[in-house]
């Protein structure tokens, strides 16, 4: 009987070993997603891209993004989305995401409200036309918005933290340092894609960062919080 007794004992300390090896593997295991979670969070930038889409810039982006396996945020204007449908419809299914930039780069703030509204929604609508997607983002040119605006069209503005002005010039070597050398956790990088040079450079920036562990996600990833 004893011998019986002595033989649960056993069994039940086994068990109950077993439940703490298990919970202390566990809590392993969390620790290791969680520091995965926050090095993640530490490290990712978005990058994105104003003006186009044009078809000798454009493509010549998404080629480079795609062999550096690079999701961007695309900020597109409706004039000049026409006869560059494709480009938009590459765009969307190679996982970019897709915001607005007014039809034709206007203030939205020196206009009337009624033509801000068409400006938004033209672009929306040309966008949804092509990919079934209807934007949520947008990027007031000039970072000019307001709050009606925001509240009667319920889109989410999205403006900067690092911006080159490479718009501003054909120097690909300035243009990229002045992103790299600034850039942090969280930043939103503004560039174009309607200039050779800008595209040239975002291909640089993209090859130093990743090589410095930063990782690229969509503005849509960034602003989570």
């Amino acid at each position: 009987m004893k011998k019986i007794k002595s033989c649960i004992v056993l069994f039940v300390l086994i068990i109950a070993m077993s439940f703490a090896c298990s919970y202390i593997n566990n809590d392993k295991y969390k620790e290791t997603v969680s520091n995965t979670a926050v090095k993640y969070y530490e490290n990712v930038v978005a990058i994105t891209f104003d003006d186009g889409p044009r078809r000798s810039t454009t493509v010549r982006l998404l080629d480079g993004l795609k062999e550096l396996n690079v999701k961007a945020t695309f900020f597109v204007m409706g004039k000049n989305i026409i006869g560059n449908e494709d480009i938009i419809k590459r765009m969307y299914d190679e996982g970019h995401l897709i915001g607005n930039h007014t039809y034709s780069h206007v203030d939205l703030s020196d206009v009337s409200h009624d033509t801000a509204i068409q400006e938004i929604e033209a672009t929306n609508n040309l966008i949804y036309d092509i990919t079934g997607y209807m934007p949520k983002y947008i990027r007031p040119p000039f970072g000019s918005y307001s709050d009606k605006l925001q509240l009667e069209i319920n889109m989410i503005p999205v403006m900067w933290s690092v911006d080159p002005n490479d718009w501003n010039t054909t120097y690909v070597a300035g243009v990229v340092n002045s992103v790299v050398s600034k850039v942090k956790s969280g930043d939103i990088i503004l560039l174009h894609d309607f200039y050779d040079s800008s595209v040239t450079a975002a291909l640089e920036i993209i090859a130093q960062l990743k090589a410095k562990g930063y990782i690229f996600v969509t503005v849509d990833q960034i602003m989570l919080d």
